[in-house]
């Protein structure tokens, strides 16, 4: 490790940090519903949809009106999939996506995982890319954010089962922070060289007088919102390595700012919505202290490199598989932050990291996607860990648990382990079961213990809502099409559910005044103890697989082995 390579990764970080500040303070005046500029229009698009935005929404109702939202569009996705030959801006010819491959990447988008078991430039056209993907990318993000802004009603509220409405929520977060975010950061990139037309290719003469045909499209808008909405999905086969997606190192800070800052942004929004800003402070620390903690323990395993290499006489850290404009300490951030955010971008090969810098990426998603996870589910994601905290720091000290003045019994503690066992249920479930098929084993690019964290990546990907992966895995099967898409919809539904139920309950509780006996939720023992339970209830379960995978390659390499 350098100097230089860690000023280039403090410095990215506290851009976001900076950021996450006045950001937030806007999220939480959209979701708290004053008039805005856009209030024309947001009327006419209600009157238009038949929304009576003065209408509040229970639990059951806003669960229901999200769950619809979710059913009707991976409807119009898989249509668009199937039909793109037929649709209109396909100057490429394309035809339509397979049956289980459409399924797999309609459920892919619907959840915000964004999975891709297909080449982008050479699967799909402009019009699916720009009306069905890109769509998605807003509507996924702005549903997460409103569910997160439902949650923080239930502290903010007491004696009432109006968690606020969905269709509002849904729409203000779109008028007024996606789409003028990703606006914005559209012309940047534009300006730093990413494309953004409806031309299908270009041709090019090469050095050796050859004719190469180069993929274009609309890349730039949904490079900004596949970012900014942590979805990740690339326009191009290899993501944000590609130079179209992500042509400099400035475009590459500007992109890793991106997918942070919602998410960053999104406890200081919280804080003030419950009218307690220290607390919100204390949940984005807790954060960024396990972001920072866990970049920089990947950095130290791509800086060390590798021993079998270093033993030829390659001395150095381990460059395999990543770009030379960005380097050891931007492509590690980038790689910790898109595995601790759901956005599943890469801008270096997951598969050719160290073994102790691809368990890195594993950890990250299996805590929860929670430091700080996708745009608004990583808020409501932290806030189940935070339940669960004041639930054990009671029973120490034995309390009552509170956290911002309601009680924490029996209901929310059973609804936030149901939610915290689905993560290991798809996951460990899902690997296990792949391989002991002739299809998982046959998806496998290598033997050994790298072959188990191939299929470990990328079941804990999916259902952890992320959506990217070791790259060797041969992922367009009927196993893990159909199988990956079910882990999909437990992370984010089979999770969501549940934390909306626990919102209800808490909305419907009276709010208590502190008194000395309260366990304070803002200082450095709250935040430690909430780091130590993620690390303990989020990831231990997974040691043992492991322990199988990622350490084992490491102790092999070590004895001079590989796989």
């Amino acid at each position: 490790m350098t100097l230089i390579g860690w000023v280039q990764i403090a410095l990215v970080l506290a851009a976001v940090l900076a950021a996450a500040f006045p950001l937030g303070a806007w999220i939480a005046t959209v979701l708290g519903g004053r008039r805005l500029a856009l209030a024309p229009v947001e009327r006419a698009l209600y009157r238009a949809g038949g929304i009576d935005p003065e209408r509040g929404m229970g639990w059951k109702s806003y669960a229901i009106a999200l769950l619809v939202l979710s059913a009707v569009h991976f409807a119009l996705l898989y249509a668009i999939l199937r039909l793109q030959y037929w649709l209109p801006f396909n100057p490429q010819g394309f035809a339509g996506m397979s049956p289980k491959l459409a399924f797999n990447t309609a459920i892919s988008f619907v959840t915000n995982t964004n999975w891709q078991a297909y080449s982008g430039e050479a699967a799909l056209s402009n019009g699916a890319q720009m009306f069905g993907l890109t769509v998605h990318n807003f509507l996924s993000a702005a549903a997460g954010i409103a569910a997160a802004g439902a949650v923080a009603r239930a502290f903010a509220r007491a004696g009432t089962g109006d968690l606020g409405n969905f269709w509002v929520d849904l729409t203000r977060i779109t008028l007024y922070v996606l789409l003028p975010l990703a606006l914005v950061v559209t012309i940047v990139l534009i300006a730093l060289g990413v494309p953004q037309t409806l031309a299908g290719s270009v041709d090019a003469i090469t050095l050796e007088g050859a004719k190469q045909t180069i993929a274009l499209g609309p890349v730039a808008f949904q490079e900004a919102i596949k970012l900014l909405g942590t979805n990740g999905g690339g326009f191009f086969n290899a993501n944000s390595a590609h130079p179209f997606e992500n042509p400099s190192a400035i475009s590459n800070i500007l992109e890793n700012w991106s997918l942070l800052a919602i998410g960053f942004a999104m406890p200081i929004a919280f804080g003030r919505i419950v009218g307690r800003p220290r607390d919100g402070l204390a949940l984005m620390i807790t954060m960024a202290i396990l972001l920072a903690a866990f970049t920089l323990a990947l950095y130290a395993a791509e800086a060390a490199g590798n021993p079998l290499l270093h033993a030829l006489g390659l001395p150095g850290g381990n460059m395999e598989g990543k770009e030379v404009r960005f380097g050891i300490p931007l492509s590690s951030l980038f790689t910790a932050s898109t595995t601790a955010t759901s956005t599943g971008a890469v801008i270096a090969a997951h598969d050719s990291l160290t073994p102790l810098g691809g368990m890195v990426t594993l950890v990250l998603m299996q805590l929860g996607e929670v430091i700080p996870g996708g745009v608004g589910s990583g808020l409501y994601g932290m806030l189940v860990f935070v339940l669960l905290t004041v639930f054990i720091a009671g029973l120490m000290v034995g309390r009552t648990p509170e956290y911002l003045g309601k009680k924490v019994e029996a209901r929310e503690i059973k609804l936030a382990m149901l939610a915290v066992l689905i993560l290991p249920l798809a996951i460990l479930g899902g690997t296990a079961i792949s391989l002991c098929t002739a299809s998982g084993l046959g998806s496998l690019a290598n033997a050994g213990p790298h072959g188990l964290s191939e299929m470990l990546y990328a079941w804990t990907s999916s259902a952890a809502n992320n959506g990217s992966a070791f790259a060797g895995l041969s992922a367009d099967t009927p196993l893990l099409d159909y199988g990956l898409g079910i882990a999909m919809l437990l992370g984010r539904f089979a999770y969501l559910v549940p934390v909306l139920a626990i919102a209800g309950s808490l909305a419907a509780k009276p709010k208590l005044a502190a008194s000395a006996g309260t366990f304070p939720t803002h200082g450095v023992l709250f935040a430690t103890l909430l780091a130590i339970n993620i690390l303990i209830l989020g990831g231990l379960q997974f040691l043992p697989a492991l322990s199988l995978g990622p350490l084992a390659e490491q102790f092999a390499m070590l004895a001079g082995q590989t796989y």
